[in-house]
């Protein structure tokens, strides 16, 4: 049974006395996860500690960084290595979201590069892809993403390709209050489940948990989740208010 995986993107958002008060709330919350379901936050680096005692208790609720580089160590003075983030207990990193892509020029090049370090560390990667909304109007979605999965991940033999989440993010839906309709979600999850099945066989494609990443909210994760090929959501505003992110973590199926 593939995992079902609520995943919070802080992004550069909240003080340590807001992610501190943040936590207890969702410790505290009345939050119900079955055996193949999981919580996972990835909060900003410097809060990695902080968020690792906070959820210590609730081997559910995982942490996670939002980003790493590309080598094991060196000179690159202000950068972070997936072993150093092992080292501290972290074993999610998210690699090429939108934001990355776009502001930092973060390639799939590079991104092949990232996630051969984190899985090297044997952690997981949470492996962002999507379109932009030119993209979308032209109706070339499916080979945008499909270049973006071919370039970024299918280097990857059969064994490694099962310890990475992919998470899909329609761009145009992220921060802008749009969202994919569900019919939407599901028609490019399927996509992407099928070129995982083209390259690595079905029975590994049906293993690979891939998340919804556009304006999740409590309000629409329910009929998200729903979808048979949609394992759950990358949230990004909605995580930061605990009754918000309470309610897209019970919609998990």
């Amino acid at each position: 049974m593939r995992k079902q995986i609520a995943a919070a993107n802080w992004k550069m958002n909240l003080t340590s006395a807001e992610a501190s008060t943040l936590l207890n709330e969702i410790v505290a919350a009345p939050i119900q996860l079955k055996a193949n379901q999981q919580a996972i936050f990835a909060v900003p680096a410097i809060y990695i500690p902080l968020a690792i005692e906070k959820l210590a208790n609730h081997p559910q609720l995982l942490v996670a960084a939002q980003n790493c580089h590309q080598k094991t160590n060196g000179a690159y003075t202000g950068e972070i290595s997936a072993t150093m983030l092992a080292s501290v207990g972290i074993k999610h990193i998210v690699l090429g979201h939108s934001e990355r892509r776009e502001y930092f020029a973060e390639s799939d090049a590079l991104l092949a590069e990232k996630v051969n370090a984190v899985l090297a560390i044997d952690s997981t990667p949470l492996f962002c892809c999507g379109e932009p909304l030119l993209i979308r109007e032209s109706g070339k979605q499916n080979e945008f993403v499909e270049a973006q999965l071919i370039n970024g991940l299918f280097h990857l033999s059969a064994a490694e390709i099962v310890k990475v989440v992919i998470a899909y993010e329609p761009i145009w839906a992220i921060g802008t209050g749009k969202t994919a309709s569900s019919e939407q979600a599901q028609e490019i999850h399927a996509y992407i489940r099928s070129c995982l099945a083209n390259k690595y066989g079905n029975d590994i494609a049906q293993e690979i948990s891939i998340l919804y990443g556009g304006s999740v909210k409590g309000a629409n994760a329910k009929e998200l989740f729903s979808q048979p090929d949609v394992d759950g959501g990358l949230v990004g505003g909605a995580s930061l208010v605990a009754t918000e992110f309470e309610a897209i973590i019970n919609a998990l199926k």
